[in-house]
C-alpha cells in the first residue's frame, strides 16, 4: 500500500502555482512589448525573439529536464528550476539592451524546462494512492495552466499600464523565493542510476530550436528562399539524428520503448494541434482587442477574465468526472471540436464589433473546448507510462504542447501578416489579418479533433507498476 503524504494538498498548492507561472511566463510579456520595444531597440523582426527566446529553451530542453528528474531527483531538479527561473528574471527585468533581454528569457526557459516534468512526477509520487485524488489533483494541476497564460496577458496589462514593463520579470522574484521556502512541503524522490544522453539532448533541442527559428524567419526570407529550405533541412536533418542516436546509445534521453504505451503517440498529437490553436487565440484576441476595439492594456487583460473563470471552474469541477465517465478519448476529440467551433465563431470578427457581440460567447466556446481537452490529454499521454518514466512522459508531453505553441503561433502571425494584420490603423486590414487566424486555429483545432476521434483506440492502459483496475479507474475506460 502506498504511503499516504499528509500534506499532499499543501503540495499541490506548490505544484500548481510553479505551473501557473511556468506557463504565465509564455504570455506576461505580450502587452508590455511595444514599451519594451521602445526602450531597448528592438527592430520590428527581432522584437518576436523576447517571446521565441523562451519559447525554444522551454520546448528544446523539456525532455532534458525529464530525464534530470528521473536521474537527480524530482524535488532537487524543480528547486533547481526555480534557482535559474530567479535568476534569468533577475537578468530580464535589469536589461538594458535587447540581446540581454533576450538572454535573459532564454535562462527563463531552461528555469521552466527544469520545473515542469519534475513538478508533474512529484504530482503522480503525491497522489499515485488513490485513482479519484489523483483525478482531482490533475483537474487542478491542469488548470493551473490555461489560467496562467490567460492571467498572463492580464497581469501584464495591469504591470505596463499601472508600472512599467520591467515588473513582468520582478513578479517572478519574490514568488520564486516564497516557492523555494516552501519546497520542504514535496517528496523526496530517490535519484536512479543512469547517465545523460548529452549528444541526444543537444540534438533534439538544435532540432527544435531550429525549427522554430525557421519558421519565425520564414515571413521575412521567403517561404521558398534557400534560406527558409536549408534551415528546415537542417531541423529535419537533426531531429533524424536525434532519433539514431536514441537507438543506438546505451541509455538514450528519450527510450524509443516508450512510444509502445498506449495512446502516448495520439495524444502527443492531440496535445501538439491544442497548443498550435490555443496559444495564437488568445494572442490574436488580445490585439484585435487593443489594435482594433481600442481598449488599453488593462481593459484588454480584464475582458480575457470571463475565459480564465470558465476555464478554472469546469476544469476543477467537471472534467474530471467526465472523464471517470466517459474516458479520454470522446473529451479529447470533442473538446478540440468545440475549440474549432468558438475559433470559427471568432473568425467572424468585425472592424465595428463589440466585446459582448463578437469577442465574450465565442470565447467561452473556446475556453470550454480547451477545458474538455486538456487534462484528458494530458492523463492519457502519462498514464500509461511506468513510474520510473514519469519524468519522461510528462517532458514529452509538455514540449508537444510547447512546440506546437511556438510553430502554430509563427505560422499564424505570417498568415495574418500576409493578411494585413502588420496595417496598424487600418482597421479593417487588421480585422481581416486576424480573422484568418482565427479561421486557421479552427482548421487545426478541427484536424486535431477528428485525427483524436480517428486515431486513439480505446486500449486499457495498464502501468507496469500499477494494478489493471486502478489504471482503469483513472483513466475512465
Amino acid at each position: 500500500m502506498p504511503t499516504v503524504n499528509p500534506r499532499r494538498w499543501w503540495a499541490l498548492v506548490v505544484l500548481a502555482t510553479a505551473q501557473f507561472m511556468v506557463i504565465m511566463d509564455t504570455s506576461i510579456i505580450g502587452v508590455a512589448l511595444p514599451e519594451m520595444q521602445r526602450d531597448l531597440g528592438f527592430s520590428p523582426g527581432d522584437l518576436q525573439w523576447v517571446f521565441n527566446a523562451y519559447v525554444i529553451a522551454f520546448g528544446g530542453l523539456l525532455l532534458l529536464g525529464g530525464r534530470l528528474s528521473d536521474l537527480l531527483g524530482a524535488r532537487r531538479v524543480f528547486t533547481a528550476g526555480w534557482a535559474v527561473l530567479i535568476a534569468g528574471s533577475v537578468v530580464a527585468a535589469a536589461a538594458q539592451t535587447a540581446w540581454v533581454e533576450v538572454l535573459g528569457r532564454a535562462v527563463q526557459g531552461v528555469g521552466g524546462a527544469l520545473i515542469a516534468p519534475s513538478a508533474m512526477t512529484l504530482l503522480m509520487v503525491l497522489f499515485a494512492h488513490d485513482p479519484r485524488e489523483l483525478g482531482k489533483a490533475m483537474a487542478l494541476y491542469g488548470a493551473a495552466a490555461p489560467a496562467g497564460g490567460t492571467a498572463g496577458v492580464f497581469l501584464g496589462g495591469v504591470f505596463t499600464e499601472w508600472l512599467s514593463w520591467p515588473w513582468v520579470f520582478v513578479i517572478y522574484i519574490p514568488i520564486g523565493l516564497a516557492t523555494l521556502a516552501a519546497t520542504g512541503l514535496l517528496p523526496a524522490v530517490a535519484p536512479r542510476r543512469g547517465a545523460v544522453d548529452v549528444l541526444g539532448a543537444a540534438t533534439v533541442t538544435a532540432g527544435l530550436a531550429l525549427a522554430v527559428f525557421a519558421v519565425v524567419r520564414a515571413p521575412e526570407a521567403g517561404w521558398g528562399s534557400a534560406q527558409t529550405l536549408l534551415e528546415l533541412g537542417g531541423a529535419v536533418a537533426l531531429l533524424a539524428l536525434f532519433f539514431v542516436v536514441q537507438k543506438t546509445v546505451r541509455r538514450p534521453l528519450m527510450p524509443l520503448g516508450i512510444w509502445r504505451v498506449p495512446r502516448l503517440g495520439s495524444a502527443n498529437l492531440a496535445m501538439t494541434l491544442l497548443g498550435a490553436a490555443w496559444i495564437p487565440m488568445w494572442y490574436f484576441l488580445n490585439l484585435y482587442l487593443q489594435q482594433v476595439l481600442g481598449y488599453g492594456a488593462f481593459a484588454s487583460g480584464a475582458a480575457l477574465l470571463p475565459m480564465t473563470g470558465l476555464l478554472m471552474v469546469f476544469m476543477t469541477a467537471i472534467t474530471a468526472r467526465l472523464l471517470g465517465r466517459f474516458g479520454a478519448k470522446p473529451l479529447i476529440g470533442g473538446g478540440l471540436l468545440v475549440l474549432a467551433a468558438g475559433l470559427l465563431w471568432l473568425s467572424a470578427v468585425e472592424p465595428t464589433g463589440t466585446f459582448a457581440a463578437d469577442v465574450l460567447p465565442a470565447s467561452l466556446v473556446a475556453a470550454l473546448g480547451m477545458s474538455l481537452a486538456y487534462i484528458p490529454a494530458m492523463m492519457a499521454a502519462m498514464s500509461g507510462a511506468p513510474q520510473e518514466q514519469a519524468g519522461l512522459a510528462s517532458g514529452i508531453v509538455n514540449t508537444t504542447y510547447q512546440v506546437g505553441s511556438a510553430l502554430g503561433l509563427a505560422a499564424l502571425t505570417a498568415l495574418a501578416t500576409s493578411r494585413g494584420a502588420d496595417r496598424l490603423g487600418d482597421l479593417p486590414a487588421l480585422t481581416d489579418g486576424f480573422a484568418a487566424a482565427f479561421l486557421a486555429a479552427a482548421g487545426i483545432a478541427a484536424a486535431g479533433g477528428v485525427t483524436t476521434l480517428v486515431a486513439m483506440r480505446r486500449e486499457r492502459t495498464v502501468p507496469a507498476d500499477r494494478p489493471r483496475e486502478e489504471a482503469e479507474e483513472q483513466v475512465g475506460v
